[in-house]
């Protein structure tokens, strides 16, 4: 494509959520949908959008572990700063908006909401040039059995999203804020309450991992790598080199190299 295209030949149909609808619902749809953050709406308003991260927390968090997740509403975990962009704008100016956001917002000209876009939408259409080399990022382990609160404490302070799960056998699968979510969400559903803080410290993270690891060759194209990712509907693939881990793949780190 080239600067005669628009953002609206290559946005999507917004995929968004009330703010007065619950957690679960929203987890729901981001998972039926393949997308995350989802928009927030109040009314007709956008409002912010609510991320699988910000749900895992809320999820996993003491302060709300006498609530079940079908009362925690997403007016408690909506982030109200949030990107917009016009359709007739050139979709040039997609590329500095989310390397900073994972979901750009289209408004018409009387700011109603009429599409979106993520980073997955613009990798349809350009590639980054550039060897894979050029686009991989670092990535951190975790051990299998490592316990879950304590995968939670460090995708807080390291603000990372994913990590690759390894044990004395090598590498095992992936564990990402979305797994965690999910976790958190149907363990809090399935335990009674006054079991659940006994539980959770003995759930691990091999529990939850996806596995087996999707991975990619240090030899392969950054095209051929970009379209597994959508292809997948994953949001980071590990590169290995010689049987071990050089770094990782992501949807922003492509976005980051065009």
């Amino acid at each position: 494509m080239n600067g005669e295209f628009s953002i609206q030949d290559i946005m999507a149909k917004p995929v968004t959520i009330a703010k007065s609808a619950v957690v679960t619902e929203a987890l729901d749809k981001m998972l039926n949908e393949g997308i995350d953050p989802l928009i927030v709406t109040q009314g007709n308003v956008v409002a912010g959008t609510v991320s699988r991260k910000a749900i895992a927390e809320a999820l996993g968090s003491k302060r709300n572990a006498a609530l079940s997740p079908t009362k925690i509403h997403v007016a408690n975990v909506v982030e109200e700063e949030f990107t917009s962009a016009y359709p007739d704008q050139g979709f040039d100016v997609l590329i500095p908006l989310l390397q900073h956001y994972k979901l750009v917002v289209v408004l018409d000209k009387d700011h109603r909401l009429i599409g979106q876009v993520t980073a997955a939408d613009l990798l349809k259409v350009m590639v980054p040039q550039v060897p894979l080399e050029g686009v991989i990022e670092k990535v951190n382990s975790i051990n299998a059995d490592e316990r879950v609160v304590h995968l939670r404490r460090r995708i807080i302070d390291d603000n990372e999203s994913r990590y690759v799960v390894t044990d004395s056998e090598g590498l095992l699968g992936m564990v990402t804020e979305t797994d965690v979510a999910r976790s958190m969400r149907e363990f809090r559903e399935d335990i009674p309450d006054k079991h659940q803080d006994h539980r959770i410290r003995n759930l691990i993270v091999r529990d939850i991992m996806s596995s087996p690891l999707i991975s990619v060759d240090a030899g392969a194209d950054t095209a051929s790598v970009a379209q597994l990712l959508l292809a997948r509907s994953i949001s980071a693939v590990p590169v290995v080199e010689d049987g071990r881990i050089a770094g990782v793949v992501t949807r922003r780190s492509l976005v980051n190299a065009l």
